[in-house]
C-alpha cells in the first residue's frame, strides 16, 4: 500500500531515520502520556512514538492516508485515529484530568501560524509541543528585539509559551523535498502568564497595531490607541520603533490602553 503526498494537504513525509532519531530524543516520550500528534501522514514519527508510549492520539486531515498509517502501526499499542481538520479540532476532548496534553506534529507550511494560535488559544493544560516547521517561521518565533525577524508573532507567542529552537531539518530529509528548510521547535506554555496585568485582547491590539506600520515610530503607529506622553509614561521612548520593544513593554502599553478605555473611579 503507498500513499503519493498530496500538495492541497501541503504534505511532506519525513523519511530520514536520523532526523527521526533526533525527534524522537528530543521528545523523550515516556509511556502513561498523553500525547497527540498532529498530520502523522505515513507515520515515520508515529510509530516509534507508539512504541515507547503504548497509546497515541493522531490527527490526520488526509483520510486516504489512514489505512496505511494503521498498517503501519499495527500491533505496535493503542493508535487512536482522529480524521479531522486540526485547525477545527476540540482538543480538549482528548486531554485527561490532572494529565497535560504533549503535541507534536510535522506541520503543513500553509496553516502553521494560524494552527499555532488555534492551539495556544485552547482552554486545555498543554505540557509542551515539539513541531517541524519551515525554518523562516520558527526563526520569527525565536527572534530577539532589534532584528529584522522579530516582529508580531514573536511578540504575541512570548505571552504565551517559551521558544526553543531546537534543530534545523534539510529538505533531503522529507518526500517531496520542499523548497524551503525546516526547523525543531518547541514550545512551552508558562504555568502563569507573564504579563497578568495586561488584557489580552488590548495587548494582542497593541502588538497588532505597532506592527501594522513597523517602519514608523511608536508615536506615529500607536497614534489611534495611544499619544505620545502616554507612551513615554510606561518607560517606552515614542520615537522607538515597534521591532525594538521587548514583551514587556508591549504588556506596559497595553495596561496604558486599558485605563483609557476604563477609566479607574468608574
Amino acid at each position: 500500500m503507498s500513499h503519493r503526498p498530496r500538495k492541497r494537504f501541503g504534505q511532506h513525509f519525513l523519511h530520514d531515520p536520523g532526523v527521526i532519531g533526533r525527534i524522537i530524543t528530543a521528545i523523550d516520550p515516556q509511556p502513561g502520556e498523553r500525547v497527540v500528534e498532529i498530520g502523522p501522514g505515513r507515520g515515520a514519527i508515529t510509530v516509534p512514538l507508539l512504541r515507547a508510549l503504548g497509546e497515541l492520539d493522531v490527527v490526520e486531515l488526509d483520510r486516504d492516508v489512514i489505512p496505511l498509517l494503521e498498517q503501519s502501526c499495527a500491533g505496535l499499542g493503542r493508535l487512536r485515529v482522529h480524521s479531522a481538520d486540526a485547525l477545527a479540532f476540540d482538543f480538549a476532548a482528548l486531554a485527561e484530568p490532572d494529565q497535560p496534553l504533549r503535541l507534536v506534529g510535522n506541520l503543513p507550511y500553509n496553516i502553521s501560524t494560524p494552527l499555532l494560535f488555534h492551539l495556544l488559544a485552547q482552554q486545555t493544560p498543554i505540557h509542551d509541543m515539539h513541531f517541524m516547521l519551515q525554518k523562516e517561521v520558527v526563526t520569527r518565533m525565536a527572534a530577539t528585539p532589534g532584528g529584522r525577524d522579530y516582529g508580531r508573532l514573536t511578540v504575541m507567542l512570548a505571552a504565551r509559551c517559551q521558544v526553543d529552537h531546537l534543530f534545523d531539518i534539510g529538505p533531503g530529509a522529507f518526500t517531496p523535498p520542499p523548497r524551503v528548510r525546516s526547523a525543531f521547535v518547541r514550545l512551552t506554555p508558562w504555568p502563569q502568564t507573564p504579563f497578568p496585568e495586561a488584557d489580552p485582547a488590548l495587548f494582542a491590539q497593541v502588538v497588532s497595531q505597532a506592527f501594522s506600520m513597523r517602519r514608523k515610530t511608536l508615536r506615529n503607529s500607536l497614534r489611534p490607541l495611544l499619544d505620545a506622553d502616554t507612551i513615554a509614561a510606561t518607560d517606552c521612548d515614542p520615537s522607538a520603533r515597534a521591532e525594538t520593544l521587548a514583551p514587556d513593554d508591549f504588556a506596559r502599553l497595553a495596561v496604558a490602553l486599558g485605563r483609557k478605555v476604563q477609566p479607574s473611579g468608574d
